[in-house]
């Protein structure tokens, strides 16, 4: 069965489950079909936290199996989305120890927030994109992927109507210094609307 090889695409709040957030994957070939993916919140920190490249003040579990992996040679070749029973998804590393190659069965979730930190390939099957994934039509977009991203725009706009004030009249300089302050308190809600805040200065 050919292997299908995807990216990460956006992580938002999820309308629909509190508490929860989508992850969405996209084909990296073509890129015209979506896997949103529910996911809870501390594997979306996890995710959310390596892709900004922000360095937590102790390691979170997902950054501890790195380390673990690292100490014994172990490297995670690629993440494998292999099957979708009744709307949950199953997952599996694909590891290496020198020749041996071993695969563990995980929650998809934590496979990709594994995936973030070893930087390797995220796949999945064609029957799972045929079942679950979002397709964008040619010249347009599909009704699903239109309210997924109306969605996703509506939060972006209130995560910025949350950010203070302050944050806008202060340098970059204050900016980093507090961005690492509420990351040693490990706010990282807060740490992410102050990088939000430095992306959009550099932006600039």
């Amino acid at each position: 069965m050919d292997k299908i090889a995807l990216e990460i695409i956006g992580l938002s709040y999820s309308q629909t489950q509190t508490g929860a957030y989508a992850l969405v994957l996209g084909e990296t070939v073509g890129a015209k079909r979506r896997l949103p993916i529910i996911i809870g919140g501390f594997e979306a920190q996890a995710i959310a936290i390596e892709l900004e490249a922000m360095t937590p003040s102790r390691p979170l579990t997902h950054d501890l199996f790195k380390s673990l992996a690292d100490s014994y040679e172990i490297q995670v070749n690629e993440v494998i989305i292999y099957n979708l029973v009744e709307g949950i998804f199953y997952a599996k590393l694909i590891s290496q120890q020198g020749d041996k190659i071993i695969e563990v069965d995980t929650r998809t979730s934590d496979a990709i927030a594994l995936a973030v930190r070893f930087k390797c390939p995220i796949f999945t099957y064609e029957f799972i994109l045929s079942s679950a994934g979002i397709i964008l039509e040619e010249g347009h977009l599909s009704k699903d992927i239109e309210d997924e991203l109306e969605q996703i725009d509506e939060e972006q706009n209130e995560d910025k109507k949350k950010v203070p004030l302050s944050y806008e009249e202060m340098s970059i300089s204050e900016l980093n210094k507090i961005l690492q302050e509420a990351i040693e308190r490990e706010n990282y809600e807060e740490a992410s609307k102050i990088k939000l805040e430095i992306d959009k200065r550099n932006a600039n």
